[in-house]
């Protein structure tokens, strides 16, 4: 009840009483707080500076915080702006409010504001290390909800999947929005927010909160409403009411002049890394690379990282070094895992990745227990999104990315299971003895490979294709293509899946505990009829990563008939040990991946 009068209260204070939405743009809303500081003293000065150097660091993620000054004198400010807000429009909205929020809260040490486009609230304390998640407004749509109960019932169940895909999403805009269908075929569109510095954990949790209010809330059992916090923020409609977000276009390749500001802020203290990695200890081994260990960290705003410890000697100076990370950070896809930073410390080089915390996919495929947790749906998913993932390497990208070591224990698996690509881009960060399209140095591994890069150091888009069918295969079966068991017997992946498939028995390849999937099983062997036309032997006859997408996402495109797979991947161990020895190909599962960049 003391809850409910507190609410009550709120709601007339801020006179938000009987606002439609859709007059939201044209508004200011505000909350100032209770102390005054003097004027020209030294913290009006740091605000000032602060507040007018806002809008002109906002970058295209829609985020910024900053402080000026010391102790009793320091002035911070946070500022977010609404995850489809394009960037010209961002920074006009925050240079607006940062003048008007100040004229409406004269003198006072904090205020908080929102427009419809961007919120900014600025303090004498760190913002960011505070845990408050507060709900400061609430808006709400006149109109009432036909059948009220059913209509919140959606509304939740479309929060609550839209939360999961914020909290876990671009470690750089915590944003999702989306649209379910309501009672009579109403169309419900939503969508929720978090400041990025938060983990995401405190991002589920300050949503939770916000949500857990909606049962006070004069929005409750409206057409639509909205609830505006420091943290985060959601809002939902039954019309539509957000864009896709229109990002600002990077330079092209090898243009850095402009870019050292950008590069400096994806720079981390050596003992922030140090400290988060409880130095280095051996108890945050993530594994061993082929260049160097990998570390779990935990930053101070409890955000978990993964941390690449580079060795000592990757063929570049400092600046080239730089301008290589901001080029593999500027890759931006939900199915690559994303480069957060990096520390340049004497011979330290490290750099900083989002953290996957269900670790690789082999993890759970060549487990025999773990394998059930992998349902048909979750295999199908993971394979679509693996295929977009390379997809966007490939063509989608400003610059044509081939990995060239696309294999299970790359894949990486975050709190949803979404596939998460890694270890791509490194070619970027060492100096490698080698030509577009061909290197001298073989670095993958066996049973991945396309026969003409393992054998003649021939690389192209169709390689990682080639990986990309083994990878199928494996997925499939759940078994390694190294070592596929066919009852009491030995055989070669590729091979089996070939026979399989040819005598119209690839029921049997496939793994036994996908065999009784009711209704899908056409699906399955659309899937392994896909991965054969990957691992074909001549290289043109595969289909590029487009095709493959479009043959996964349209059951009614015909397929073409699949050739022989590359003849090498017969089993033979001395044959297998040969090319090993000859193309010093990297076999070990935790070899790191080298990739090859061409600028478009």
């Amino acid at each position: 009840m003391a809850i409910q009068k507190w609410l009550l209260f709120l709601f007339l204070h801020i006179h938000l009483h009987g606002l439609i939405l859709a007059q939201l743009p044209a508004l200011l809303h505000t909350r100032c707080g209770n102390g005054n500081y003097t004027e020209n003293s030294a913290y009006e000065n740091n605000l000032n500076s602060l507040l007018s150097s806002l809008s002109s660091n906002m970058d295209k993620y829609g985020f910024y915080n900053a402080s000026i000054g010391q102790n009793s004198d320091m002035a911070s400010a946070i500022v977010l702006c609404r995850g489809d807000v394009e960037l010209e429009k961002c920074r006009s909205c925050v240079n607006n409010i940062s003048q008007k929020l100040v004229q409406s809260c004269p003198d006072k040490i904090e205020a908080f504001g929102a427009y419809d486009g961007c919120m900014l609230q600025y303090s004498n304390r760190s913002i960011l290390n505070t845990k408050s998640f507060s709900t400061l407004f609430y808006m709400w749509n006149n109109r009432n909800a036909s059948k009220p109960e059913e209509f919140n019932r959606e509304v939740f169940k479309l929060l609550d999947r839209l939360r999961g895909v914020a909290a876990n999403g671009d470690p750089l805009r915590k944003y999702a929005s989306g649209n379910a269908t309501g009672p009579d075929f109403q169309t419900i569109y939503a969508l929720v927010q978090c400041t990025p510095d938060l983990s995401p954990r405190n991002c589920l949790h300050c949503l939770t909160n916000a949500y857990g209010y909606m049962p006070y809330c004069p929005c409750n059992g409206k057409s639509g409403g909205r609830i505006i916090g420091i943290r985060c923020n959601f809002r939902y409609q039954i019309y539509p009411f957000f864009e896709d977000v229109v990002l600002e276009a990077p330079p092209p390749a090898g243009t850095h002049r402009d870019d050292i500001s950008t590069v400096e802020s994806l720079q981390y203290d050596f003992s922030t890394i140090r400290a988060a990695t409880d130095n280095f200890s051996n108890a945050n081994k993530l594994g061993q690379g082929g260049f160097g260990p990998v570390y779990k960290g935990k930053l101070q705003n409890e955000q978990e990282v993964a941390v690449k410890r580079l060795s000592a000697d990757s063929g570049q100076g400092d600046l080239e070094f730089k301008n290589e990370v901001l080029l593999v950070a500027r890759l931006q896809h939900r199915n690559l895992v994303r480069l957060l930073g990096f520390c340049l410390d004497g011979t330290e080089r490290l750099l900083v990745y989002e953290f996957a915390p269900n670790a690789s996919l082999d993890h759970f495929l060549f487990d025999s227990i773990k394998r059930t947790q992998l349902d048909w749906e979750r295999r199908s998913k993971i394979i679509g999104g693996i295929a977009k993932g390379i997809l966007y390497l490939h063509e989608d990208s400003r610059l044509r990315i081939i990995h060239r070591d696309l294999k299970a224990s790359n894949v990486l698996l975050d709190a949803e299971m979404n596939p998460k690509i890694s270890d791509f881009g490194m070619a970027r960060l060492f100096t490698l003895d080698e030509t577009q399209g061909n290197t001298s140095r073989i670095v993958g591994t066996y049973g991945y490979m396309a026969p003409e890069y393992a054998m003649h150091g021939q690389f192209s888009v169709k390689s990682d294709v080639f990986s990309f069918g083994v990878l199928v295969l494996e997925i499939l079966s759940g078994q390694k293509n190294t070592c596929f068991r066919n009852g009491e017997s030995l055989e070669d992946l590729l091979s089996y899946a070939w026979s399989s498939w040819r005598n119209g028995t690839a029921i049997n390849f496939i793994d036994p505990m996908l065999r009784g999937t009711s209704g899908l099983v056409r699906d399955i062997m659309r899937c392994v009829h896909i991965a054969l036309l990957c691992v074909q032997e001549n290289v043109v006859d595969r289909p590029t990563m487009a095709a493959v997408v479009l043959m996964l996402s349209s059951l009614s495109l015909s397929l073409p008939v699949p050739s022989v797979p590359a003849y090498y991947m017969h089993n033979n161990t001395s044959a297998e040990r040969l090319l090993i020895q000859e193309y010093n190909i990297g076999s070990s599962r935790n070899e790191a991946s080298i990739t090859e960049l061409y600028p478009r």
